[in-house]
């Protein structure tokens, strides 16, 4: 029963009886229409293009209603063409001559046809929903344009709606009118979205997908470490920002830099380019995957950068390991253990020859400290991550919409891993203090306070702050649930060629998560109950050696299938959209990006959800908060009803 305060609060917007039953009446009419369409996306790194291709086309959902709709009119090249338009309209439409009569027809067909795929897809949803998606200058037109087939007396009104459309191309409306259609469709193909962890790194502009994703209507994202890492760069968080830079380097993104942050690179390249003149600096030659437009460097003064940015990390790193002997890192502060006399360096117990001994900057007995040059370089490059507006903007999305995990819909989302023990039990951490015992959702609940806690500190102005400090362990400590591995080589990977000293060993989840039971159990530790799913990240998926993204009997889905240009080779493919409407779950297996070309994912259902009829909105967590709003209307209505609350 709620309090008379409230429902008097509550009466400010429903003043009367009548009021109060239209407004029942209109939710208990929205719990009725199926479930949206959620779309599921992980390990995007950077990849642009093919991620926004992703989702303007819906997955390929958006060409598989063309072909339902049109297959007895139109071909498949011409359905393509018609999808591009969808999904590009102003790229598409920029070229013709609206003004030109030999268009009129084509225009009038377009937008003849947008309306069929227009109705077809918002069949699931309100009037009132797909009014407000479309741009209300055009949000009239398009209710009488939607709901035209028959008027109140069943009268077909065509010639009245030929009319419009008309009317339409000749006061020339047509190019804004179909942009607008073509962006209501995409809208409406995709109603929630998942984005479960790594946005950052390897592809060329991460800055483009995430301007992307703050347009988009209905989103959240869970945390990767990748995430993570630029999070706490803009921070401050120094190793961050080093390590950030490196890998930026290493995979050539320096319009992302530059043109996307703002972060000027200049005295970095002088410093590099100085101080490892003489030096190939051949095993830090980048990854050129993707070809820069606005600045383009060349490899070899990109080895000698990244470089640089690798000497300057170890060292930064190795104090911030000093000074948290809690993070149990002592091992990873490499530079300390190198012999200078002969140039081997110390893992595990067992030495090792290293492949480069060209070290200018490192003092071999004080190798942690940093030059006065490069002190200078990380001030310099430290103040543009914290003062780089557009990132400022991006990590705020991130912190707004973002979350470590994610119970939504009876599923659990998360990026990395629940850790565990060798024994197949939840590991437990016993927290920076040493005086806990957390383990599966108290120890996400514990990293996921200290990565707001960071956010926060900043905004107080507390830049020393132990929570900052802490997400270089989020990054990569062995009890991270975004890490997932009990310790990361990147020194090794550089300098030594052996690939034993290189392993990063898998954290034990890797060994138990294709047990149904174990996934179950994990579902339930979050309070969920055993038909739910989990929707994970972080490992691509190797398809080329037959293994499938569907784990634990379908209780537990890797959706790291590999966008990243970087791992297609190993994976076969470009990632996976897990896709879940009022029927289905299915996973949309992609195509390497093409511009222009056919990228159509192949599809494949994996389960049907649906097991007593459609799911209906009031099957979802809105359903539920529907179902909860209707409850205190009811209140009100009795409150009037009695006289407890005066109708106006």
């Amino acid at each position: 029963m709620k309090s008379l305060e409230y429902l008097k609060l509550l009466s400010n917007q429903f003043p009367n009886q009548e009021k109060t039953c239209v407004e029942i009446a209109n939710l208990s009419s929205i719990l009725t229409l199926p479930k949206g369409t959620e779309f599921f996306l992980s390990d995007l790194h950077g990849e642009n293009e093919g991620f926004i291709h992703l989702l303007r086309s819906a997955s390929g959902i958006i060409r598989a209603k063309l072909k339902f709709i049109f297959d007895d009119e139109m071909n498949d090249e011409e359905i393509l063409e018609f999808a591009n338009i969808i999904y590009y309209p102003i790229e598409k439409l920029d070229p013709i001559d609206f003004r030109d009569e030999k268009t009129f027809e084509f225009q009038k067909t377009t937008i003849l046809r947008l309306i069929r795929v227009v109705k077809d897809i918002s069949s699931k949803y309100s009037k009132s929903k797909v009014r407000k998606s479309v741009n209300h200058e055009y949000a009239y037109i398009l209710d009488e344009l939607i709901y035209k087939d028959v008027d109140r007396d069943n009268v077909k009104k065509e010639f009245y709606y030929d009319e419009i459309v008309n009317s339409i191309v000749e006061i020339g409306l047509a190019k804004r009118f179909i942009t607008a259609m073509c962006e209501l469709i995409q809208k409406l193909a995709v109603d929630t979205l998942h984005i479960v962890g790594d946005i950052f790194d390897r592809g060329p502009r991460h800055d483009l997908i995430l301007d992307e994703l703050m347009n988009f209507h209905n989103v959240d994202v869970e945390w990767g470490n990748h995430d993570i890492e630029w999070m706490g760069a803009s921070l401050g968080n120094e190793v961050l920002i080093l390590n950030a830079m490196r890998n930026a380097v290493r995979y050539n993104c320096y319009d992302m830099l530059e043109d996307g942050y703002g972060i000027s690179l200049r005295a970095l390249n002088d410093f590099a380019a100085r101080t490892y003149e003489s030096d190939p600096c051949e095993l830090f030659m980048p990854k050129i995957l993707d070809e820069n437009k606005y600045d383009v460097v060349r490899p070899s003064l990109s080895a000698k950068i990244q470089k640089a940015l690798a000497i300057m990390q170890f060292k930064v790193e190795g104090k911030l390991i000093k000074k948290h002997p809690e993070y149990n890192m002592k091992n990873r502060i490499m530079l300390e253990r190198i012999n200078y006399d002969n140039f081997t360096v110390d893992v595990d117990g067992k030495k090792y020859k290293l492949l480069d001994i060209n070290f200018p900057t490192v003092d071999k007995n004080d190798p942690l400290k940093l030059t006065e040059e490069e002190e200078t370089l990380l001030t310099s490059l430290k103040m543009s991550f914290i003062h780089s507006r557009k990132l400022k903007e991006h990590i705020k999305f991130l912190y707004d919409k973002g979350s470590l995990y994610k119970i939504y819909n009876g599923n659990l989302l998360y990026h990395g891993i629940i850790p565990f023990d060798e024994d197949g039990g939840y590991a437990i951490f016993k927290g920076f203090d040493g005086k806990q015992n957390l383990k599966e959702k108290s120890l996400l609940d514990y990293f996921d306070k200290i990565i707001r806690n960071a956010y926060n500190d900043v905004k107080l102005h507390h830049f020393e702050s132990d929570n900052i400090d802490a997400m270089y362990y989020m990054w990569c400590g062995s009890m991270s649930p975004l890490f997932g591995k009990d310790t990361i080589k990147t020194f090794e990977l550089y300098f030594l060629a052996e690939k034993e000293a290189q392993v990063e060993n898998k954290n034990s989840y890797y060994k138990f998560y294709q047990d149904e039971n174990v996934a179950i159990d994990i579902l339930k530790k979050f309070g969920l109950n055993e038909s739910g799913h989990i929707v994970n990240g972080h490992v691509p998926v190797k398809t080329l050696k037959g293994e499938s993204p569907v784990k634990a009997n379908g209780r537990l889905f890797i959706i790291d299938g590999g966008m990243s240009k970087s791992y297609q080779k190993s994976t076969g493919i470009a990632g996976y959209t897990l896709i879940s409407d009022s029927v289905h779950l299915t996973i949309a297996t992609h195509k390497p990006y093409e511009k222009g070309k056919m990228n159509t994912p192949e599809t494949q259902e994996i389960e049907n959800i649906a097991k007593n009829g459609r799911l209906r909105i009031k099957d979802t967590d809105r359903g539920k908060e529907i179902m909860a709003k209707i409850s205190d209307l009811k209140e009100l209505l009795d409150a009037f009803r009695s006289g407890l609350i005066k109708e106006v």
